[in-house]
């Protein structure tokens, strides 16, 4: 059975967030507009998301 996994999409800018959510996109591993990461679906990773859902694009894989 295969884990779950998720690619994030940063679709907005960090300029002008405030840090804790700047810190939490560069903890998914996002640095540039654009740019994706997978991720598997764990709960600490969608509890991220959750948090800074209005800078991301997000689908299952």
């Amino acid at each position: 059975m295969e884990a779950n996994k998720i690619r994030v999409q940063l679709i907005k800018s960090t300029i002008g967030v405030i840090p804790k959510h700047r810190a939490t996109v560069r903890a998914l591993g996002l640095r540039r507009l654009n740019k994706c990461r997978d991720h598997l679906a764990t709960p600490n990773i969608k509890g991220m998301i959750r948090q800074v859902a209005y800078l991301l694009k997000v689908e299952d894989l």
